[in-house]
């Protein structure tokens, strides 16, 4: 608090920063868990993993809309931000088990609790400043802070956790990080006191059962009607699907209840309400792009970016990841194979069953009866630590199942599954062959995935020893990392450069800092779209530099667009609103949430990049048309 902000912010500050360490650590890897298919991953397709991703960050920002009203009438804000934090830390710790049921469970956890925690954090953060205080918008800078310390941390410790473990371990460590951070919160609970102010009803306001009966239940209705109606319109449900689509029909009732929210208001209140709604459009639109990092950008950094990291030394190895087959398929020349001999050739389901780490008895029979395979089953410890990793549990023929699906789009994946889920293996193996004096792992592959591996290479192309691996960079540390760290270095800069504004008479308004927020996000797309074109759509690698660039300039503009929004919230909703308010903000995110989930689904082309810049553009010539009613609104209040 050197800097003269409120005592409380540095309570919040941390127990933000911890909850967001969870958050980010477990979406950094989420999509990767969802559609891997050589590391223990679930094995789904890209679009289903899209429509998952994408559910599930909608409904994580459409529960604080909720939760805001909640907090608003009900509980307060601390106890909406224990509750929401205790929740969080269940749904962890449940998708730290491997199985389907474990699995959704988590995720609805995590939807539930992040609607009590993140509206309420924020609006304690603004509760701790008057309403015509010059340092809120200092203090949402602070605060966004924070979250990013949490998150640039989250991407140093969820790449060992999978490295050495496994997914389900970074999970779990999530939810420690969300007890850590609900423990700060306890230990301040007095000193936030001043956060937390009691409830001032009007006689105006909607009671809890009007909601429910007037928004909620006809969003339920809107929805599930829009999710038949999806799946009988051929159009619908092969572009967006119906469960996209459902999504969107049902948050109408809900965006109708803001709209007139604002035309009923009293003339007092209505010039901010009215002026928060293409604020809402503006953090909607922004977040479908950011949150493309977790989903589309991840996949691009994983199949479509030079990960090779031979510069990591070896002391810090568990930072970078044993390249496995698909890395190979439009892997240059130059790049190094693994040895024929490592790779041994079976049929799809037995490649399959070895990517989840989950084998058939029978196959580790054939295996144990057939000496033409050179092949030795040996138990984990017999093998090196760092060899573990291709550790797989044998079952019952009986528990094991290969389920192919075919999406929308004609293409085939494969997963495996365990009936009844929890099953225990009957042991632990890991598959060696002897060469070069030991034994070494092997991994299974199919034909094709062994022709993948090689159609690339030429006379020069180096091959490394068995045992030997290509050493990548895991693709979280690319797309996860980056972003917090920049906004780390950058938010001085840019708190000092619209300070520095203000005193030479020049000062920007809010209103103007989220349309240059916009302006920038659109920037940022278009050097995808370049990455995008020299690497041929997929075909060739792109060097990791654009992911960089591009996630310097989208953090500038986060830096100009998010925390002021935040703050432009408080500032223009009556005080009596603000939880409710601050949850529309979190419902405009969770609108683009659920397309970006959609766009995640897709493939990373240079065509979709560019779709993708002019629907920001339109956003960004919308805010500016209204930007003379925003900053009217700004003065009027004061702030």
């Amino acid at each position: 608090m050197a800097f003269g902000h409120p005592r409380g912010l540095k309570a919040l500050f941390f127990t933000e920063m911890w909850e967001r360490l969870g958050f980010y650590l477990m979406l950094g890897i989420l999509y990767l868990y969802i559609i891997d298919t050589e590391r223990g991953g679930l094995g789904f397709s890209n679009a289903t993993a899209g429509e998952i991703y994408g559910t599930y960050l909608a409904f994580v920002y459409f529960t604080p809309f909720l939760g805001g009203l909640i907090a608003d009438r009900y509980l307060g804000f601390r106890r909406s931000v224990f509750i929401g934090g205790i929740l969080m830390a269940a749904g962890y710790f449940s998708l730290g088990v491997r199985s389907l049921p474990t699995f959704y469970a988590g995720l609805i956890l995590l939807c539930i609790g992040n609607g009590f925690f993140k509206p309420n954090i924020s609006a304690m953060v603004g509760n701790l400043y008057a309403p015509d205080d010059p340092r809120r918008d200092a203090g949402f800078n602070i605060f966004y802070m924070g979250i990013n310390i949490g998150a640039a941390v989250s991407a140093l410790l969820s790449a060992p956790l999978r490295n050495l473990w496994s997914f389900n371990m970074a999970f779990a460590a999530a939810g420690v990080g969300l007890l850590i951070g609900t423990s700060i919160l306890v230990l301040n609970w007095k000193k936030l006191a001043v956060a937390d102010p009691p409830n001032e009803p009007s006689e105006d306001d909607v009671s809890m059962r009007q909601i429910v009966m007037t928004i909620l239940m006809p969003a339920a209705i809107f929805g599930a009607a829009g999710y038949f109606i999806g799946k009988s319109i051929p159009f619908v449900a092969n572009t967006i699907g119906p469960v996209t689509f459902a999504f969107i029909v049902g948050m109408l009732p809900i965006i109708v209840y803001f709209i007139m929210l604002a035309v009923r208001a009293t003339p007092e209140e209505k010039p901010g309400l009215a002026s928060l709604i293409p604020v809402y459009i503006a953090g909607g639109a922004f977040f479908m792009v950011l949150h493309l990092s977790g989903g589309l950008m991840t996949v691009f950094a994983e199949h479509d970016t030079n990960r090779q990291a031979e510069w990591i030394p070896n002391s810090l190895s568990f930072y970078s990841q044993k390249a496995m087959p698909s890395y190979f398929d439009n892997a240059g020349p130059e790049v190094a194979r693994p040895d024929p001999q490592t790779l041994v050739i079976v049929d799809h389901d037995a490649e399959s069953m070895f990517g989840a780490r989950i084998l058939k008895q029978s196959v580790v029979d054939g295996f144990e009866d057939d000496p033409s395979q050179n092949v030795t089953v040996l138990p984990p410890a017999e093998v090196p630590v760092e060899e573990r990793f291709l550790t797989c549990g044998v079952y019952p023929d009986v528990n094991v199942h290969i389920i192919e699906e075919t999406d929308v789009h004609g293409v085939t994946t494969t997963s495996v599954k365990l009936s009844p889920e929890g099953t225990d293996a009957v042991r632990s193996i890991v598959l060696t062959r002897p060469l070069g004096g030991r034994q070494v792992p092997v991994i299974l592959v199919s034909q094709s995935t062994f022709d993948a591996v090689y159609k690339n290479t030429n006379d020069e192309t180096p091959l490394l020893a068995p045992g030997k691996y290509v050493r990548l960079l895991n693709a979280e540390m690319i797309t996860a990392l980056p972003n917090p760290v920049f906004v780390v270095v950058l938010t001085p800069l840019v708190v000092g450069f619209f300070a520095w504004m203000a005193a030479r008479g020049r000062q920007v308004s809010t209103a103007r800092k989220i349309f240059y927020g916009m302006v920038i996000t659109a920037i940022s797309i278009l050097v995808m779209a370049w990455a995008s074109h020299l690497g041929q759509n997929g075909a060739i690698k792109t060097a990791v530099m654009w992911l960089l660039l591009y996630y310097l300039i989208i953090t500038v503009g986060e830096l100009c667009l998010s925390p002021m929004g935040l703050s432009l919230v408080t500032k223009l909703a009556p005080k009596r609103l603000v939880g409710l308010m601050m949850g529309g903000w979190f419902l405009g995110t969770s609108i683009g949430n659920k397309l970006s989930g959609f766009i995640s689904g897709l493939q990373p082309t240079t065509q979709m990049f560019v779709i993708l810049t002019v629907a920001i553009s339109g956003v960004a010539a919308f805010l500016y048309a209204l930007l003379p009613r925003l900053d009217s609104a700004i003065k009027k209040y004061g702030t």
